[in-house]
């Protein structure tokens, strides 16, 4: 059964054997949710003054400096009615290859950064859990003014 994480900025549902993390930095808030094998979805809140690009951008730099050989592939999609951009990468991890994923929004005065990531025997299991668990998040965004 889905369990249903809400609060007035964010509202979305995970699978009930996820683990909850919720972390507030620089007054910036997240929530990443970590499934039973290892890999996690995570959501970060932003002021809406920060541009969704700049701060995918601000994700893939940060991947960049940990992973030396990461494959980096620039991604526009839209999702339950919304407008994302970010990438899609690959990279190593303890011996194992990895993908991950950087989307973000601008929508309800916020700008929203979703990121997941798993070994890659894991994420073609649960890609698609990353995916509902993303498109929960985007129904729960009230203000249908996102960024073009």
């Amino acid at each position: 059964m889905p369990v249903q994480f809400q609060r007035p900025d964010l509202c979305f549902l995970y699978p009930d054997n996820w683990t909850l993390d919720e972390d507030e930095v620089s007054g910036d808030q997240s929530v990443t949710v970590y499934s039973p094998g290892g890999g996690f979805w995570s959501v970060a809140v932003h002021h809406g003054s920060v541009e969704p690009l700049n701060l995918a951008n601000a994700a893939l730099e940060t991947m960049k400096k940990e992973y030396q050989d990461l494959e980096v592939q620039q991604i526009d999609e839209t999702l339950a009615g919304r407008k994302m951009t970010g990438y899609d990468l690959n990279f190593f991890l303890f011996d194992f290859t990895n993908t991950a994923q950087i989307r973000s929004l601008k929508c309800n005065q916020a700008t929203y950064a979703i990121f997941c990531q798993a070994e890659d025997r894991e994420f073609e299991q649960i890609q698609r859990v990353f995916q509902a668990m993303t498109i929960s998040l985007l129904n729960g965004l009230k203000d249908l003014s996102y960024w073009d």
